[in-house]
């Protein structure tokens, strides 16, 4: 277990300028989500993240929303996932994917919000992007729907 400033300092890191050095946070918090629920305290701070005009720290809050779906006793995604979901089409395709990607394994533990999700991957509008992304993006919607069970 992690004291309250070891975990302080994890998340900050999450903002460092130096990617390597918020990558490094990055995975500890997702070990640490996937173990035990202490860092659900941190749920707001992760979607606050969604915001961020850095596209590597939105796709940070993805991962940690996502790391951490198992332990949303207080519902905290339903509240929020209209903006989670608008991250399906992030105008950076990098994040896009990695939102499409642990959809998946939100709807795991948030069987509710199968139906949601599952429609804004159908109606997801990827003209935005180049050919050779759209392609990729189309792939990962294609394989997460599967994943999630609704094709």
């Amino acid at each position: 277990m992690m004291n309250k400033p070891q975990i302080a300092k994890l998340i900050n890191g999450l903002l460092d300028h130096d990617d390597q050095k918020a990558n490094d946070c990055l995975k500890i918090l997702e070990e640490k989500s996937r173990d035990s629920s202490e860092l659900y305290s941190f749920f707001d701070t992760f979607a606050e993240m969604l915001s961020n005009d850095n596209s590597y720290i939105r796709t940070r809050g993805i991962l940690l929303i996502a790391a951490n779906a198992k332990w949303d006793t207080d519902n905290k995604i339903d509240g929020i996932i209209d903006k989670f979901l608008g991250c399906i089409t992030d105008e950076k395709p990098i994040t896009a994917r990695q939102c499409v990607k642990v959809l998946p394994a939100i709807v795991k533990y948030k069987p509710g919000l199968k139906e949601v999700i599952a429609n804004a991957l159908h109606n997801a509008d990827l003209s935005n992007y180049k050919e050779s992304m759209q392609s990729l993006i189309l792939r990962d919607i294609q394989k997460a729907l599967n994943e999630i069970g609704v094709f």
